[in-house]
């Protein structure tokens, strides 16, 4: 058997790192396997239900949430689908938050606060998607997000919840509105989960098909 010889090793590490990618290593343990089976793009759902501690009088929100964001550097992107809102409250603007866990023991209650891994003030959360204004009792929207399905701030997990109220937008002068907005009580909520190209591809061409 051949004598072991340190210096190899040494020579060995070298080598690999003189041709490895810079951050290589980091960024294989960002995107979830799924990115290399839909052409290194990630799909995510949340599926939409009312609050089970909803107060009275309040609509009962459904529907669904969709993402879709393509590794490593993609800006991720939000299409809302949600229905129930009352006709009668069209015009009326509803915050839209990501909280910061998928837990409904105690109803959209027991999701905690806005997602906040940055510990930063409101609106600046990764997940403040802002206000979204209902017509015919529904909200219809894709938007862009500075949250992200990859690495160890993914928001796979966590939670989507539908306000009652505007988001002041950190604007309201007291230290709720620096927290959550004053955005009120929560309407609906869902938690977001790694999903198929499918949902994603059959919303959008149902959007162009509508024009």
């Amino acid at each position: 058997m051949l004598p072991f010889h340190p210096t190899l090793l040494v020579v060995l590490v070298s080598v690999h790192a003189c041709f490895s990618t810079p951050g290589e290593e980091v960024a294989s343990n960002m995107a979830p396997p799924e990115a290399t089976d839909f052409n290194r793009t990630v799909y995510a759902a949340c599926k939409m239900r009312p609050n089970t501690k909803l107060g009275e009088g309040l609509p009962k929100v459904y529907g669904q949430v969709l993402f879709k964001q393509e590794y490593p550097e993609g800006t991720l992107k939000v299409r809302f689908l949600l229905h129930g809102f009352s006709s009668q409250s069209d015009g009326q603007s509803r915050a839209i938050h990501i909280h910061q866990y998928g837990d409904f023991s105690e109803g959209c209650d027991s999701t905690g606060g806005h997602y906040n891994p940055y510990k930063v003030l409101h609106p600046n959360h990764p997940g403040d998607f802002g206000n979204f204004v209902a017509s015919q009792g529904r909200i219809h929207k894709l938007t862009e997000s500075e949250a992200t399905l990859f690495g160890g701030l993914s928001v796979l997990g966590r939670a989507v919840v539908v306000h009652e109220k505007v988001d002041d937008l950190g604007q309201g002068g007291d230290s709720g509105s620096l927290l959550h907005g004053n955005a009120g009580q929560r309407l609906a909520c869902c938690t977001i989960g790694m999903s198929r190209p499918k949902l994603w591809d059959k919303a959008h061409r149902r959007q162009q098909s509508r024009g």
